[in-house]
């Protein structure tokens, strides 16, 4: 489990294509200090599994269902990328409840800068909107954030200057696409709710 705060910005330094799959390597000194072969490391929001460590770097392969739901099959050598440890039992819960399984993906669609802070505005999928609320918690590429507005076919975030400059979000232009992962709580509840619904139907 990940908490959706970002421990760095790192960089791919390497691609491989395995036909069905992909390995990455990629930069991390901070995430790597105590990684060991089978850790999980969070992507941009996508949970993937340590492979190889060394000279703070780690590797990790990608099955071609994750590269087909996430955004990680454009990244490409030199590509910055968000990563975050999982959490450790006991520790602050800084952000929210985050699986690093991503539902779907997002465009940038616009930014708007003011003098502390950008809202950014996101394309959503239809399927995804119901879990998205006002003041709710999305993740986007693997950033826990506030939803300021939400519609039926976007929503927006307010940036603060912290996250501007350590997360891969500072960079993103309107166009380039985003991971997105929502309240996994919101699909519960759904399912319980549509369960116990049936259930009064019969």
């Amino acid at each position: 489990m990940f908490t959706g705060i970002v421990e760095e910005l790192g960089e791919v330094t390497a691609v491989e294509n395995l036909g069905d799959a992909s390995r990455f390597r990629l930069r991390g000194p901070i995430v790597t200090e105590d990684a060991k072969h089978g850790d999980s490391i969070a992507v941009n929001g996508v949970c993937l599994t340590v492979v190889e460590t060394g000279d703070g770097e780690f590797t990790a392969d990608v099955m071609a269902e994750t590269l087909k739901r996430s955004g990680l099959g454009a990244l490409e050598r030199g590509s910055r990328v968000n990563l975050e440890r999982p959490t450790a039992v006991g520790a602050r819960l800084g952000g929210h409840i985050v699986q690093g399984h991503v539902d779907g993906t997002g465009t940038v669609v616009e930014r708007t800068p003011s003098e502390n802070w950008e809202i950014v505005k996101i394309s959503l999928p239809a399927h995804l909107a119901r879990y998205v609320v006002e003041k709710g918690s999305i993740t986007v590429d693997g950033v826990s954030l506030t939803v300021v507005d939400a519609g039926t076919d976007h929503f927006t975030i307010s940036l603060i200057p912290t996250t501007l400059a350590l997360t891969t979000l500072g960079i993103k232009q309107p166009g380039d696409t985003v991971n997105l992962e929502v309240d996994v709580i919101a699909k519960y509840v759904e399912r319980l709710l549509g369960t116990q619904a049936e259930e009064s139907a019969k």
